[in-house]
């Protein structure tokens, strides 16, 4: 499997080496803090993105998120940042792993469109709820099921989530730089027309040949490097030709299908804004369950736990296969301190008022520039925090610059494919379903799903119902009743 440009790490008997073992993992304090930097570009778009999805959405009282009947953006993106930073610094110094968390994307959306809308549901109330979530799970944790869960997944499928996790981010990271867009025809199209038009676009392309060509010559710091380059071509290009941000045709109006995805590279006239944090503390669990109901609330609940249980699953083993970190038996260094490190991100996105969050896959592109601590994860939680005041700096860099960095990671985790036996049936076919439908259906929660049911049917098809592990039938019922939570949710409420 690919690693990292190498780089010889310096003997080192400082208390910093050992806590985090940086020298025993190969690693030095340079590639940590380049890796966390790394990372933290990867991933920043949520302070951009969080607050356009939670923030601008009323509950039924008709009250925005931070209060007022008027969307109050800057205290989300101030929020989100907070407890991500808050929580980045938490998993790196305690679980020693270099996974940074956020607001989670599919999570924050369920809750917005499906969830404060119903009648009598607040901000406050829903949040109450991922307060709930996060505490089951973190139940789920200590009682030592969410690990047994993990030690039961064979090998197999735990490659092919790596390689599933590898092309669902690969195609996050084309998708959101626009170099593949929705079409009309047919599902997804090149660029805007079936053609690679706009500069922005251009920033993308040079940005990952540039990732490319420093990486196979080795280069320490390629990914970095690249996305700093392309981000100071990016200023250039918006101060001389004032691109502007994209807009779709609506009502006769052209839109602007050459601006940029979302971020404009543009700096105003102050790097530093205060934080506000209005967000923090609005919850009311017991508001939420009065909406919602007992029923409705445990089906809202159950939806969230799900998506985070296997989420988390999945990120953690892409990043630790990544890292080259799984050891002998398929475990993770310190997994049970992960699980535990991600279950009280559910809880305090909740009490934060920015919604459930969760470990991100972006974190793969950190360890692709050579990071393999917690130390990592720290430098990626300074840097949200940092965020809270330095948002303008933030937003300078475009989707264009820093996407290019999860097309690289995206061929670094696919080159693990190799190691599945695809001879063998019973491997071949959970692991197909794993790998494909993660990134078509959107959802790495989905692609397990499928793996996990399919593996279990062929097995109890093909007369070797035993040589299953009993949580993997329980799973794989939980995945059932996860794919028909719709149906489930209509009969019950």
């Amino acid at each position: 499997m690919p690693t990292a440009p190498s780089l010889q790490a310096p003997a080192s008997s400082s208390a910093l080496d050992r806590y985090f073992h940086i020298t025993e993992r190969g690693s030095s304090i340079g590639r940590e803090i380049r890796g966390g930097l790394v990372t933290f570009f990867a991933m920043c778009y949520i302070v951009v993105l969080n607050p356009l999805i939670i923030g601008t959405v009323p509950d039924s009282t008709g009250h925005f998120l931070g209060g007022g009947t008027e969307p109050n953006l800057p205290a989300v993106a101030a929020g989100t940042a907070l407890v991500a930073g808050i929580l980045s610094i938490f998993m790196g110094a305690w679980a020693k792993f270099p996974l940074a968390l956020a607001a989670g994307l599919g999570l924050n959306a369920y809750i917005a469109y499906s969830v404060v809308s119903l009648p009598g549901m607040t901000w406050a109330g829903a949040m109450g709820l991922i307060v709930l979530e996060g505490v089951l799970i973190l139940i789920l944790v200590l009682t030592g099921f969410r690990r047994a869960v993990f030690a039961a997944v064979p090998p197999f499928l735990k490659t092919a989530i790596g390689v599933g996790l590898g092309l669902f981010i690969a195609f996050i990271g084309l998708y959101n730089a626009r170099f593949v867009t929705s079409a009309q025809g047919t599902p997804v199209q090149l660029g805007n027309d079936g053609s690679l038009t706009g500069w922005p676009t251009a920033v993308f392309v040079v940005g990952l040949l540039l990732m490319l060509l420093l990486w196979v010559r080795k280069v320490p710091g390629a990914i970095l490097l690249a996305i700093i380059a392309a981000t100071v071509l990016a200023v250039v290009l918006e101060k001389v030709l004032g691109l502007g941000a994209w807009s779709a045709p609506s009502e006769g109006a052209p839109g602007n299908p050459g601006g940029w995805s979302m971020n404009v590279p543009a700096l105003g006239s102050s790097p530093v804004q205060m934080p506000d944090f209005a967000t923090l503390f609005t919850v009311d669990p017991i508001g939420g369950i009065t909406a919602a109901g007992a029923i409705g609330a445990s089906v809202i609940v159950f939806s969230l736990l799900l998506a985070d249980f296997f989420d988390t699953m999945g990120t953690m083993v892409g990043v630790a296969t990544e890292a080259d970190l799984l050891e002998a038996d398929g475990d993770i260094p310190h997994s049970q301190r992960i699980l535990v490190a991600d279950s009280l991100a559910a809880i305090g996105g909740g009490l934060g008022g920015v919604s459930s969050n969760t470990s991100y896959v972006e974190s793969t592109a950190g360890v692709a520039e050579g990071a393999r601590t917690g130390l990592a994860a720290i430098v990626t939680g300074v840097a949200f925090l940092l965020t809270t005041f330095l948002a303008p700096v933030v937003e300078m860099v475009p989707y264009e610059a820093a996407t290019p960095a999860l097309v690289m990671v995206g061929f670094l985790m696919m080159t693990q494919v190799t190691s599945i036996d695809f001879t063998d049936m019973e491997k071949a076919i959970p692991a197909f379903l794993t790998i494909i439908l993660m990134p078509f259906a959107y959802s790495i929660t989905v692609g397990m799903g499928a793996g996990f049911i399919t593996y279990v049917l062929i097995r109890v098809v093909r007369g070797r119902a035993r040589d299953v592990h009993w949580l993997m039938y329980v799973v794989a019922v939980l995945f059932v009743a996860y794919f028909l939570r719709g149906a489930i949710g209509t009969l019950l409420l």
